[in-house]
């Protein structure tokens, strides 16, 4: 029996993933999605701008014998570099120095990115194969984001296989503190701008009552 897959979607719908849909009755509507088509496999408009509004994102590795292993990458938002429409990159940067995702990958290059956009409630699946490559400075310089206080290590190279959406259901909604920060300043500075225009407008109010006031006055004595 072949192991190459006949839809894209293959690569998480296997066998025994498939039997269980049937049992459970999910199989039919899965079955629609690979007639037409399966899963994307390329990246479009739509992930490379979830790709550049990104700043942190989980890959899963697994040893040899398939024992997994999820740790999470960060950097500033578009530290996920596309290569091509079928390769993302990103600097890899010194950490705990245990590379535990770099000796799986060494043995087994199967690997799966899981980014989820709280804010907006979105989450991203990307399945496919990554490498390390440690031994190449200038395409480790050309991945680092400018600016950013880190130490660069090496690069993670991955290419995609197939890549799917998920409903935001039970997704909390969450904010970057950063985020947040920028809200609450701009909205300071809209409160400021406010209350300089009602400083403004009640300061004419008051010269106009003075102005009535004294031609009031005025017109009091004429009679």
């Amino acid at each position: 029996m072949s192991d190459t897959p006949v839809y894209s979607s293959d690569v998480a719908f296997t066998p025994a993933v498939k039997t269980i849909q049937a049992r459970k009755g999910s199989r039919e509507a899965f079955a629609r999605v690979e007639e037409n088509g399966g899963w994307r496999t390329e990246i479009d408009e739509r992930l490379a701008a979830f790709l550049a509004d990104t700043n942190s994102f989980f890959l899963a590795t697994a040893t040899a014998d398939g024992q997994p292993y999820i740790q999470h990458r960060g950097g500033p938002k578009g530290f996920i570099k596309i290569l091509d429409k079928k390769t993302i990159a990103f600097a890899d940067y010194s950490g705990n120095r245990q590379y535990l995702t770099q000796g799986n990958l060494s043995e087994n290059p199967r690997a799966h990115i899981f980014i989820v956009d709280y804010a907006h409630r979105r989450r991203v699946k990307i399945w496919g194969t990554a490498r390390v490559v440690d031994d190449d400075p200038a395409l480790t310089a050309s991945l680092m984001p400018k600016g950013y206080k880190a130490r660069p290590e090496q690069v993670i190279i991955f290419t995609i296989a197939a890549w799917d959406t998920n409903c935001p259901q039970h997704i909390p909604q969450k904010f970057d503190a950063a985020d947040v920060a920028a809200a609450m300043g701009e909205a300071s500075a809209q409160i400021a701008q406010r209350d300089a225009r009602i400083a403004e407008l009640e300061a004419e109010v008051a010269k106009l009552k003075d102005q009535n006031s004294r031609e009031a006055l005025a017109d009091s004595k004429c009679n």
